[in-house]
């Protein structure tokens, strides 16, 4: 029988000095995705691609052995796939062996696919960037920045009030302000304030945000310090102005874990893997993983899932899951997700982890062995295998990390209310803080 159609690879291409111990054979075969299996089993998505091409190229005819376990070793009382090799029921099994599976009683290819591990986590929405204002600079800047505002306008008061002792003809160009703090209205309780533009506070907070103002002194010493904080001024606001862009476009929820290490460094983040998989095998085994890993797996007691489906169900934004696999289950994951949804609702975490080459099974002391290797070598130098990737595991464009191209050029996309929720609310604290101060010169003037 033959799962697709690959064209046709003749046996001429193999090592005349070979013997093809395959030719005219028939297998029994067991690959966990084939359609007469259950659904829910999980395997490799080329396994029969790949079979089918040996199959033309070594000779040999095969028939599919209809299996329902989901995992290679025996579980208790429960058969694994290798049962199949030691009872004689089936020559070859189709999956993801890794070495750590190794026994004397069963033949290992030689590996076929070469990858790592990598984390499925969910993808967040973008939220209100209300910290976009303040993100620019670091808290100590933003501290640095407020102590020179006081500091600033506090030399320049002082500069003020002590310039009105001098001789006038040392002072006649300076704006003394606080000759009017002595002021009395009529009823002669409340000061009059009179020409406030003059302020050394308004001339420093009008600097700072590029609105200039005249300056209330002409003397030399007032103008040192102004210049000084002009200069100063210029140099915040150019490094405030180049940098809120960054944080304004910048997604606000940060992915839940980057690589491995957070996962171990992180109590609340719970590692899920198949059950009784290579994978939990292999870090179920400290001497194999790391006791960190091994640890971390056994910390949580639902941290196996009996089918694949189960660990992608609760992967979903707010959970603190994460699912461990080899990198190219994840993305049939993110693919199959996004047919059903429509939306890019996981994604794979930026670093990953623990390389994993992976081999066929057979019978211990199988005759197909030495074939069966030569055929996979040849397949690997075709350069197929990576070929094949891109049929069946055509990523979605949205998925892939990368802006999809379009015919009629890139659209800019406009900044939306969530970009600058920080700026609005700033502004919403400013008008609510310059209500309530209304509100209470109100009641001060006409009640006390």
């Amino acid at each position: 029988m033959s799962i697709l159609n690959c064209g046709d690879f003749s046996s001429a291409g193999l090592l005349e000095t070979t013997h093809n111990s395959l030719s005219g054979r028939h297998l029994r075969v067991i690959w966990p995705l084939w359609s007469g299996n259950p659904k829910g089993l999980w395997g490799p998505l080329k396994g029969g691609v790949v079979l089918d091409f040996l199959s033309a190229r070594l000779n040999f005819t095969y028939e599919m052995v209809r299996v329902t376990e989901n995992s290679l070793e025996p579980q208790g009382k429960e058969r694994g796939l290798f049962n199949y090799l030691w009872e004689q029921q089936s020559d070859l099994i189709i999956f993801d062996v890794t070495p750590s599976f190794y026994r004397s009683n069963i033949d290992m290819a030689t590996p076929w696919v070469f990858s790592y591990c990598g984390l499925l986590i969910p993808v967040y929405d973008d939220s209100a960037n209300i910290n976009a204002v303040v993100k620019p600079f670091q808290w100590p800047v933003w501290l640095g920045l407020g102590v020179s505002i006081v500091c600033v306008t506090a030399i320049l008061i002082l500069i003020l009030r002590f310039s009105s002792h001098l001789p006038k003809n040392l002072n006649s160009n300076t704006q003394v302000e606080s000759s009017n703090d002595n002021l009395e209205g009529q009823d002669g309780r409340h000061p009059v304030v009179k020409n406030n533009s003059g302020n050394p506070y308004l001339y420093v907070i009008g600097n700072l945000l590029s609105q200039g103002g005249p300056c209330p002194s002409k003397r030399l010493s007032f103008r040192l310090v102004a210049g000084v904080w002009c200069l100063a001024a210029f140099i915040f606001v150019q490094a405030y102005n180049s940098t809120l862009f960054t944080y304004v476009v910048t997604p606000v929820n940060q992915p839940l874990v980057n690589s491995i290490n957070d996962v171990l460094e992180s109590n609340d983040i719970q590692l899920l893997v198949i059950k009784a998989s290579p994978l939990d095998v292999l870090f179920s085994n400290p001497n194999a993983s790391g006791i960190k890993l091994a640890n971390k797996l056994n910390s949580f007691p639902d941290s196996r899932c009996q089918f694949n489906s189960d660990c992608v169900s609760v992967i979903r934004p707010g959970s603190r899951k994460v699912y461990v696999h080899a990198i190219n289950y994840l993305k049939d994951i993110i693919k199959e997700d996004f047919k059903k949804t429509g939306k890019c609702k996981l994604q794979i975490a930026k670093e990953g982890f623990m390389p994993i080459r992976v081999s066929f099974a057979l019978q211990q002391n199988s005759p197909y062995t030495k074939s069966l290797n030569q055929g996979l070598l040849e397949l690997q130098q075709t350069g197929l295998i990576d070929f094949w990737d891109t049929w069946f595991r055509p990523m979605p464009p949205q998925c892939n990390g990368k802006t999809p191209t379009k015919k009629s050029g890139n659209k800019l996309s406009a900044l939306s209310f969530k970009n600058l929720t920080g700026a609005f609310l700033l502004l919403a604290v400013g008008l609510s803080l310059s209500l309530l101060v209304f509100l209470l010169e109100q009641i001060y003037y006409r009640f006390i």
